[in-house]
């Protein structure tokens, strides 16, 4: 029989993470707009590196946040802006200037499924206030502007038709259409933003939209909800969780309540006895910015090291895509997917409904050894930074029916002596840094 929820915070938080999120690992954020026709910001730092005054705000590096970089006034992007477009052109005149004349759907979702995506999160309306989907309750939309499509809808129905799950991302506490002062500092994010009981009721209405219209399997909000607003979120929450059985949000409602929690960058905090998932760009941006390119942006060896090392301790690895205007995907990163979706089509198994392995992950000044396990069965990752062949010591181990390369172009030995296993990795031929191994009844 199906839950029902109340409405009241104590129905929700009996709410559990379901199998599914839990299971699939790795999703694919995706954050595509207005901010994707200038897509400028300066290269300087990952969120959590300086601390969240004016020379974060003011050198900001996400390019999404273009409109509040040229508002404070000051620094790379207010000093691009004026020189590009001139001091007076308004953010709003580049609803006109996306079109989005190549955009494929369908491509976009096969390419999501071949990288080894268990589900997807759209930005549906990011701080500009400018929505992905059509809305009864503003024009400033893509289907009213701009490309003249809902592509929240559009996107949806290509990713479901790939067997993927489809999140939205909403920015709840945070729509400059009203309330544009400049933020200067993070607490300008909870004390100058969207200060009106008008905006709380919208944003209220624009997130029972989406489930609505959408029933997204992920209900993703950014920084916060809006104060006037606190008391009608356990009705929110209730209606989502009655419409999507198996729904999960995240920790961005002000403390109150979350399925799991976030770390983007270096910002967050994560634990081993909770579900978690980071976030982040493949570069410093999550929008696109064109200045970063193949060398600016993440390697292939950091993106698989950043999801083995996600998985093992309990999290969801959420990588970020920045589309170009025009709708596609830039090559350098499409590279990184379809090589990351390599990796998985072999070693997959010990990533996909894994959990934490009671072992802690080992950061040693020859290789890094990272644990999952399935049941009895234990994964081991090891990314060797020294030549081949090398031997690894796992204290304690039991390796009762043998030690499983997960890719075949690993050759590798192995002995069990009374204090441990020792694993000779003797080739790696398979392309990639990080091997993978099984150990059956290891765990």
């Amino acid at each position: 029989m199906k839950k029902h929820y109340s409405g009241t915070w104590d129905s929700v938080r009996t709410h559990e993470v379901p199998d599914w999120y839990e299971d699939c690992k790795f999703g694919i954020f995706i954050h595509w707009g207005l901010y994707s026709v200038p897509a400028y910001a300066p290269r300087t730092w990952e969120l959590g590196e300086v601390p969240g005054d004016e020379t974060w705000f003011c050198n900001n590096p996400y390019a999404e946040w273009y409109y509040n970089s040229v508002n404070v006034g000051q620094g790379p992007s207010y000093e691009h802006h004026k020189k590009v477009y001139g001091e007076d052109f308004a953010y709003e005149n580049f609803a006109d200037m996306w079109k989005a004349e190549k955009w494929d759907p369908d491509e976009w979702a096969e390419l999501f499924k071949e990288a080894g995506a268990g589900y997807v999160v759209l930005v549906t309306k990011h701080h500009d206030g400018f929505c992905l989907f059509p809305s009864e309750y503003t024009d400033y939309n893509s289907v009213k502007r701009g490309p003249k499509r809902d592509i929240t809808g559009e996107l949806t129905r290509a990713v479901r038709n790939q067997g993927m799950r489809m999140g939205t991302y909403y920015s709840g506490i945070i729509d400059w259409r009203f309330a544009n002062d400049p933020i200067y500092r993070e607490e300008d994010n909870f004390d100058n933003a969207c200060p009106t009981a008008a905006y709380a009721d919208y944003a209220y209405m624009q997130s029972k939209e989406l489930i609505d219209r959408y029933e997204p399997s992920v209900f993703w909000n950014d920084i916060g909800w809006p104060r006037q607003g606190v008391n009608a979120l356990p009705g929110l929450l209730s209606h989502y969780y009655n419409t999507v059985e198996e729904g999960v949000v995240n920790d961005r409602f002000n403390g109150l309540y979350h399925d799991y929690t976030t770390k983007e960058y270096k910002y967050g905090e994560s634990t081993r006895d909770e579900k978690w998932e980071m976030c982040r760009g493949m570069g410093l941006s999550f929008g696109y910015n064109a200045e970063e390119g193949d060398d600016k942006i993440i390697s292939v060896p950091e993106f698989i090291r950043l999801l083995v090392e996600t998985v093992s301790n309990n999290g969801n690895l959420l990588i970020n895509i920045g589309p170009k205007a025009d709708g596609t995907i830039p090559q350098e990163q499409v590279k990184r997917l379809k090589q990351i979706g390599k990796w998985l089509k072999v070693n997959g198994e010990g990533i996909y409904g894994t959990r934490c392995s009671k072992r802690e992950n080992e950061l040693r000044e020859d290789v890094d050894l990272f644990y999952t396990r399935k049941e009895d069965d234990l994964f081991v990752f090891a990314d060797v930074k020294e030549k081949l062949p090398q031997e690894i010591f796992i204290k304690g181990a039991k390796a009762p029916e043998g030690v499983i390369a997960l890719d075949e172009n690993v050759e590798l030995t192995y002995r069990t002596e009374q204090e441990g296993v020792y694993l000779n990795i003797l080739k790696n031929e398979s392309g990639f840094r990080m091997a993978g191994v099984r150990i059956p009844g290891g765990e």
